[in-house]
């Protein structure tokens, strides 16, 4: 079935005269249980619960794994659900030996290269950055001079410049070496992006961001067709106990459901605005996928279902035009986050922990459902006041 309609349909309580459509909220911390413990049977709310199951399972689907078809197997989906995209991060790293080297990109979420540089100071991780949409550069960094690395991350669309990278070409070229390939997947979510179909052993999301989809939840997740990485995620969020709340979790289930709605209209409004603002007079650089003139466009169009709904903009003015476009805004929302149904946007900046080589003008839009004429007179009307500001 098409991804829009597994959105729909996955996850859902086995049909019985009389039951429920949507699966229950499943409160409770511990189960009846004596004896030697059963395969799937569940025990304590920190190892496994029902709570998470049906998300796990419509996640899965969605990413289109060779369990999915099946239903639930005996230790559960291959989806894993955590307390929020950073723990599923810190599980996804600790498939890495210790001491091993991971080719990261210079570009990405800022609080993932963060972690990574934390881990590195304590020397569990060698850590070299590289331009993702260099393939050449990517490809030779995997294969290294001395050793090969360990593992090779990708974000794509990078997070906040917008970069793509060539998902299999570079998969391909970590599996000769024997390395591990984790995608973070979440600007592009599973209905424009499945790195899975690519090769990659690992793909997550922020599922706080489009997943869920209404800034009301913090989750993360973790994907994988292989058996024993899975069951590695698993015991990761036990032992260090990452887990994921009944209630969060069934929201995010609730979220997912419009998944495919919300991309659509997100998407459209995204490709809109991108166009109008790259003809801008107050705007230096817009960075989309979706513009022909984007240096990811080809390779985008190419290997995904879309551009998403994320672009980056730097108006005319430098760091200053930046904070006076985003405090001049009425209906966006000056806000860190993205994914959700409002448009918001920031200057990445602002973040000390932000990547050096991001320019300090740069302003990363996440846009929303809104009617786009709304959005655009808005957006418009800050540029022009950023501008007073100026002068």
């Amino acid at each position: 079935m098409s991804p829009r309609t597994l959105a729909v349909s996955a996850g859902r309580p086995a049909r019985t005269p009389g039951g429920s459509l949507n699966p229950p909220v499943v409160l409770t911390s511990t189960f009846v249980s004596q004896g030697t413990p059963g395969a799937g049977e569940h025990l304590y709310g920190r190892i496994g619960t029902p709570a998470w199951e049906p998300f796990e399972e419509a996640l899965a689907a969605l990413e289109r794994t060779d369990h999915a078809a099946a239903g639930l197997r005996a230790d559960g989906p291959p989806a894993t659900v955590f307390a929020s995209g950073m723990a599923a991060i810190d599980a996804a790293l600790a498939l890495v030996p210790v001491g091993g080297r991971v080719v990261v990109p210079r570009h990405a979420y800022q609080v993932t290269l963060v972690l990574l540089r934390e881990q590195a100071e304590r020397g569990l991780l060698r850590v070299e950055p590289v331009d993702v949409a260099d393939t050449d550069a990517v490809v030779a960094a995997v294969h290294g001079s001395d050793e090969p690395a360990a593992a090779l991350w990708l974000e794509s669309p990078t997070n906040p410049m917008l970069e793509v990278a060539d998902v299999p070409a570079l998969v391909a070229a970590a599996h000769e070496v024997g390395a591990l390939v984790v995608v973070d997947s979440t600007f592009a979510t599973p209905l424009v992006q499945r790195p899975l179909a690519h090769g990659a052993d690992v793909v997550l999301h922020s599922v706080t961001k489009y997943l869920a989809g209404h800034s009301d939840v913090v989750l993360g997740a973790t994907v994988t067709d292989d058996p024993a990485l899975h069951a590695r995620l698993v015991a990761h969020r036990t032992t260090h106990g990452a887990i994921a709340g009944p209630f969060e979790v069934w929201l995010a289930l609730r979220g997912l459901r419009t998944l495919a709605l919300r991309v659509e209209r997100a998407q459209a409004n995204a490709g809109e605005i991108a166009r109008r603002l790259a003809g801008h007079p107050d705007v230096v650089e817009v960075r989309y996928p979706g513009l022909p003139a984007d240096p990811g466009h080809a390779r985008a169009a190419a290997q995904m279902d879309g551009f998403g709904a994320v672009l980056g903009l730097r108006p005319a003015g430098g760091a200053t035009g930046a904070d006076a476009l985003v405090a001049a805004v009425e209906l966006w929302v000056p806000a860190t986050s993205l994914g959700g149904v409002e448009s918001t946007l920031e200057r990445r900046r602002r973040f000390a922990t932000e990547s050096l080589t991001v320019p300090e003008d740069l302003v990363r839009l996440s846009v929303g459902i809104e009617d786009v004429e709304d959005l655009w007179a808005d957006l418009e009307r800050a540029l022009t006041a950023a501008r007073g500001a100026r002068a």
